[in-house]
């Protein structure tokens, strides 16, 4: 079953993309989203039913050896797999299904031209990519299917080839990537120096001597594992799009919509996190690391949320919001709690594919118009489009109940990372980047469904007359997703960040009950995780999701609990366990976070929805109460608001520090050392020397017999001479 999911998608892509000449351009379609969604029943039948307890090794073929270098490639199945299969799959194949109305006429292609095949065999050539990495069961595999997705990426951002931004989007994403793809290679030749392999298990138990081990590497020694990790999270950083490796990912929109929402919104971008969860046995020995994997997760999450405010285009809205998310799953997962940052990971693909193909909706209705300012009045022109959106930006904004699990997908997950950033940073800068993230993302949010879809038409009023729902094959994908960005988070919220023996059995993770007294605690968290180690909720309350918590056990929590956080009497409280490598995740022995962020205080609990309540509010004033406001607030901070609008600058620094320079010595090379060196060398050699030599020799050629028996004699004078003084030796 496991080896039906990883090659349907690459059966499919090399069918529809060499055979469609003889399957049709319409059987390349169905062939390749037919086998996607085999795949995705299968992998669905799997995250149900597979035992997480044990990890499953399905070896498929000898990959490369090479002296100690043996790598097989196999198939890793665990939790973090099935997560990622349900995700991948599920995701492709609505994609899939929903191209079929996307891409029906193509404004880019002309008539009887022939793009169809070529795009879904790039979709599924890219699921392939993505599944390879995904099931890896080592790091040669796992590369070897991140740079799959970097090709597949290149290929799908570029698509229409014809237009010169799109050309350039793909390169750019192509370049940066390697940048990152630098970094994590080196983080793989540097395991493999120090633990003489690249197996997950075999690098899982030396974990903890790299620890101890100094690795010399450019101006001093470090700790192993802090530079490794380190090294590890730099790929992460280009897949992932986080800070100074962003840049990539808006200008990635110039591809057609589905692979917006397929690459760049729930599957290729969320590499990043999977990697930092699957190599959680090292990230939990480098605190160095985590720390800023935490750092640069809330700085992502707050710099792309207020960049997110001002921009206009509606695919990149969505993007930037995107950038922000994966901001707060790298935060969770830099505080330890892995499964809060895969929890993150699975709600988002469902309500970000379907903000992701709402907004291809209505660029489809309105032909091909993004700007949204020059939308309008279209939730009675798009009724299902409307009301898909409306479920996306529910979740995304994170609307719920508060105090409780009932709110739509990313209520719970969103606010299980900010509360477990508050827990592993005793209430520092993740936190409060975070709460602020959540109030931009509120804000920008609504108002892209403020701007799209109330207020007065805008823009021209032909394309305003002819706008239309989308067909029905689009809006399948949107309504299937839906139930997901509703569904999803209240369904899965106990075994992602409930009690810590649910979670455990979930990931397959080994834990044990512990009894702790309120004497003897010492402040042993893990350098950021946790106020003090295990010092809350050690009373038998530990853990429990927040619809586990009555009246009564809040009370006795509160009763049962000194000030100091520690418990009054000896109470079973259950630990993740285990040696590294044991079970999909791991956490270190002070590692106690996931335990200590269901008792946070209250404020930080209802803190994600006040400042969602204060965006939503604030974006009702600006785009609907009172529509002047928005120029208003930009005329009067006007630096500002180019600040945001041009992205903080990050793309004119890097053109000034590193485009203009590589320019500057391209034409260097191209002027100075090719035009003059290398061509007046050669121009010199072909029009000056050897023209000298040729009539050097023409004056030798007189056509006198003296001339000829005077060179002779001068020849074998020259030779009895060489003889007689080297003595006729040879």
């Amino acid at each position: 079953m496991e080896k039906i999911i990883l090659f349907a998608p690459l059966v499919g892509a090399l069918i529809g993309g060499f055979g469609w000449r003889y399957i049709g351009e319409k059987g390349a379609q169905v062939l390749t989203t037919g086998l996607l969604f085999l795949a995705a029943l299968l992998s669905w039948i799997v995250f149900l039913t597979h035992d997480p307890s044990m990890a499953k090794h399905i070896h498929i073929l000898d990959f490369i050896n090479s002296g100690d270098l043996q790598t097989a490639w196999s198939i890793r199945l665990d939790r973090l797999t099935s997560i990622m299969l349900v995700v991948v799959t599920s995701v492709s194949a609505l994609v899939h299904l929903y191209s079929f109305g996307y891409m029906a006429h193509d404004h880019a292609w002309k008539e009887g031209e022939h793009y169809k095949a070529r795009f879904f065999a790039y979709l599924s050539f890219f699921t392939f990519a993505m599944l390879m990495l995904v099931t890896s069961d080592n790091l040669v595999q796992m590369f070897f299917g991140w740079e799959g997705v970097g090709v597949a990426s290149y290929l799908l951002i570029g698509f229409y080839y014809k237009k010169p931004s799109a050309n350039a989007a793909a390169i750019k994403a192509f370049v940066v990537n390697r940048v990152g793809d630098f970094g994590f290679a080196l983080g793989i030749f540097g395991l493999f120096m120090l633990t003489g392999s690249i197996e997950f298990e075999a690098i899982f138990d030396k974990a903890p001597e790299l620890a101890e081990t100094n690795l010399h590497f450019l101006w001093r020694d470090w700790n192993a594992a802090n530079l490794l990790a380190f090294l590890l999270f730099i790929g992460a950083m280009g897949k992932s799009a986080q800070l100074l490796l962003h840049t990539w990912l808006p200008d990635a929109m110039e591809g057609p919509t589905p692979v917006s929402a397929l690459i760049h919104a729930a599957t290729m971008v969320t590499a990043g996190v999977f990697l930092v969860c699957r190599m959680s046995p090292l990230m939990e020995l480098a605190p160095e690391a985590t720390a800023f994997i935490t750092f640069l997760g809330a700085t992502t999450a707050f710099f792309a949320a207020t960049v997110g405010l001002v921009q206009n285009d509606i695919k990149r809205v969505i993007a930037y919001s995107t950038c922000s998310q994966l901001g707060y799953m790298f935060v969770a997962a830099g505080v330890g709690v892995y499964s809060v940052a895969m929890f993150h990971l699975f709600t988002h693909a469902f309500f970000k594919a379907m903000l992701f193909l709402g907004a291809g909706s209505v660029i489809h209705g309105m032909h091909h118009e993004q700007d949204m300012r020059n939308y309008g009045a279209l939730r009675k022109k798009m009724p299902l489009t409307f009301w898909a959106m409306m479920i996306g930006t529910l979740a995304i904004t994170g609307v719920g109940v508060p105090l409780t699990t009932i709110g739509f997908a990313g209520f719970l997950s969103k606010d299980a990372v900010i509360e477990a950033a508050y827990a592993g940073t005793n209430g520092g800068y993740a936190f409060w980047m975070l709460v602020i993230a959540a109030l931009f993302t509120s804000f920008y949010s609504w108002r892209l469904m403020f701007l799209t879809f109330y207020g007065e038409q805008r823009g021209d009023k032909h394309t305003h007359e002819h706008a239309h729902e989308s067909p029905t094959v689009m809006l399948i994908p949107l309504g299937v997703l839906a139930i997901g960005a509703v569904l999803a988070g209240m369904v899965w919220y106990n075994v992602f960040f409930g009690k810590t023996e649910k979670v455990a059995q979930w990931f397959g993770v080994p834990y044990h009950a512990e009894e702790h007294h309120a004497e003897g605690h010492d402040d042993h968290g893990k350098d950021g995780h946790g106020k003090d180690g295990h010092a809350m909720a050690k009373d038998g309350h530990d853990d429990h999701a927040k619809d586990d918590h009555t009246k009564d056990d809040h009370a006795m929590a509160k009763d049962d609990h000194s000030k100091d956080g520690h418990s009054k009497d000896a109470k079973p409280h259950y630990v993740l366990a285990g040696k590294p490598g044991e079970g999909a995740i791991y956490a270190g022995v002070n590692n106690d976070v996931l335990n200590e962020a269901h008792y946070v205080p209250k404020w930080v609990k209802i803190s994600p929805f006040i400042a969602m309540l204060t965006g939503f509010i604030v974006a009702l004033w600006f785009y609907i109460w009172n529509p002047s406001m928005p120029a208003r607030v930009a005329a009067a901070n006007r630096p500002l608001y180019l600040f945001l609008l041009n992205k903080w600058y990050f793309d004119e620094i890097y053109d000034a520090i590193f485009v203009k320079p590589a320019q500057a010595l391209g034409r260097f090379l191209w002027k100075r050392g090719d035009g003059t060196v290398i061509d007046g060398f050669l121009n010199g050699v072909a029009m000056g020397i050897v023209p000298f030599f040729t009539r050097l020799a023409g004056k030798a050629q007189s056509g006198y017999i003296f001339t000829y028996a005077f060179a002779m004699v001068v020849g074998i004078v020259v030779l009895i001479t060489w003889m007689t003084l080297s003595g006729g030796a040879h």
